[in-house]
């Protein structure tokens, strides 16, 4: 029983110093491949951060152990914060399963998470007109929408304008102009991408747009 107690104490402090060091990997690919996106030398940002050369290409290699007092200037000089820098890349949220969402007539599949780049939300949605009929009001809601027609044709109703968007066409406009999507002749999907206003419209009452 001590054995298998001794053995687990020591598998569970390996398991940390192998988590620490591809953490340690991935602060200094991540300083590098920031200090080169910015096109600076070792030189430029060493001086920057008020360090040495030295330093920093031995922090950069992996032959230092990166100090806290060196990361602070680090981060400030590359432009991001240190929490941004040291954040465990865990491959969480890389792969997501979306799970259905259906209302009448509507079904979406929401393939971005909450936190996605610049709050934009990608969402697939599937119409079926023989399931529900066209909303009669036109909605109106803060934000932008972008969409492109997977299959299918899209009929889209700008005020009063009306486009009728085809399989490999997209569309762009200003969610404040009162609009109606739906699909004609038959099934119909997009891919879209919006603000997180608009898809809350889109989740809260069925309605496109």
């Amino acid at each position: 029983m001590l054995q298998t107690i001794d053995f687990l104490h020591k598998s569970c402090i390996f398991l940390r110093m192998t988590q620490e060091l591809d953490l340690d990997s991935v602060i200094r690919q991540r300083i590098r491949a920031l200090r080169q996106g910015n096109g600076w030398s070792l030189e430029s940002l060493a001086k920057r951060a008020n360090l040495s050369v030295s330093t920093l290409s031995r922090i950069e290699t992996g032959n230092r152990r990166i100090s806290l007092d060196q990361l602070v200037p680090i981060a400030k000089s590359l432009g991001t914060t240190l929490d941004e820098l040291v954040a465990p890349a865990d491959g969480k949220g890389v792969i997501i399963g979306p799970e259905p969402i259906t209302v009448p007539g509507m079904t979406l599949w929401k393939l971005s998470d909450d936190d996605a780049v610049n709050g934009v939300v990608v969402t697939k949605i599937r119409f079926d007109p023989q399931q529900h009929t066209a909303p009669n009001e036109a909605r109106v809601h803060p934000g932008k929408e972008w969409f492109t027609v997977l299959s299918g044709e899209i009929q889209l109703t700008l005020g009063d304008r009306v486009f009728h968007v085809k399989a490999g066409q997209a569309a762009q406009f200003d969610t404040m102009t009162p609009h109606v999507i739906h699909a004609i002749g038959g099934i119909a999907e997009v891919l879209s991408m919006m603000d997180s206003a608009g898809t809350r419209a889109h989740h809260d009452d069925g309605h496109a747009g």
